[in-house]
């Protein structure tokens, strides 16, 4: 595949509802994993956001290049699995994220199946796309696309933020992400024009160390070390020690142990009584905690271990206000 141009995906800023609410389109926000998809002489490429193919881990999104119309194209959209209640489940799809073992994968295809829900398109044939007006794009994906058992484009609605939000937090979503209704697509551009609003607090966030446990968790990971982004290189925002399992707990210990360093991986030191005893790791692992808020330190308060985010590079975490 060389036809086709490279993309970076469009992402949006953390907001309030947008105003005035005609002008705006309104989407769920789903919980899952970010993928551009190139489809080029009939095979699917599916990108992740750091630009890592990750075809290989779902391979029953594969039937989405014979159902483009016979154009080649590049689409965006979000892969996702649902939990017992038919809700987008982040920890479910976290086995499928990191697995790239045809066997095993093979078995979690029947156990935790997934749905790639399309939004946009960026380019057809040897015409971009991005230029076009955001109700344009969405009417040309509806003309392009036809929906399969693992390939969706879900609806979107004009005037009706409030309402969606509503329905979205009644779901139990995420929230939902309003698209201004005549913004282009900006790759690789955080545009106020897509703003995502939330019904829970999340942070991406770097891994730059772990305490070990005590009691039951004794000789094991205990709570792992946090930074972000922010002015003056990496810093520390606090630790987290809830929302693991223990299959999610022998996972982090394999993957911390090769990383191990002598010294905090921080722009500037953390604090000794937050961090006595700590054990520090070289900073390239990306996980993503739910928390009640940020205190007036830069820490995270309450947070909770929601899986890491391979799709994710380091050096793009930062504090989302």
């Amino acid at each position: 595949m060389g036809g086709l141009p490279v993309y970076a995906p469009m992402t949006a800023r953390l907001g309030t509802l947008p105003e005035p609410d005609e002008d705006y389109a309104h989407e769920m926000k789903w919980d899952g994993v970010r993928a551009l998809a190139y489809v080029e002489d009939g095979r699917l490429r599916l990108v992740s956001r750091n630009a890592k193919d990750i075809t290989a881990a779902y391979p029953e999104t594969l039937g989405l290049a014979t159902a483009v119309g016979g154009n080649d194209v590049v689409l965006d959209g979000e892969i996702v699995a649902f939990d017992e209640r038919g809700r987008p489940s982040f920890e479910a799809l976290q086995p499928r994220m990191h697995q790239r073992h045809e066997w095993r994968i093979a078995r979690l295809m029947e156990a935790v199946p997934v749905t790639y829900l399309l939004f946009d398109v960026l380019h057809v044939n040897t015409a971009p796309a991005v230029a076009m007006p955001y109700t344009a794009r969405r009417g040309l994906l509806n003309e392009i696309i036809e929906r399969g058992a693992h390939w969706d484009i879900p609806p979107f609605y004009r005037s009706a933020g409030p309402h969606v939000l509503a329905e979205s937090r009644r779901l139990g979503l995420e929230g939902v992400v309003s698209k201004r209704l005549t913004s282009p697509y900006q790759p690789g551009r955080r545009s106020p024009d897509w703003v995502k609003v939330k019904n829970v607090h999340t942070q991406e966030v770097v891994v730059c160390g772990w305490r070990q446990g005590e009691g039951r968790r004794a000789g094991m990971v205990g709570s792992l070390l946090l930074g972000v982004h922010g002015p003056g290189g990496l810093r520390y925002a606090g630790s987290v020690g809830t929302g693991f399992t223990e299959a999610t707990l022998r996972d982090l210990a394999a993957r911390l142990a090769p990383l191990a360093r002598a010294t905090p991986p921080f722009g500037e030191e953390p604090p000794r009584e937050e961090t006595r005893g700590a054990r520090w790791v070289e900073p390239v692992l990306v996980g993503e905690v739910q928390y009640a808020e940020w205190t007036g330190e830069s820490r995270l308060r309450h947070p909770s271990w929601r899986g890491l985010r391979e799709d994710k590079d380091p050096e793009d975490v930062i504090r989302e206000e």
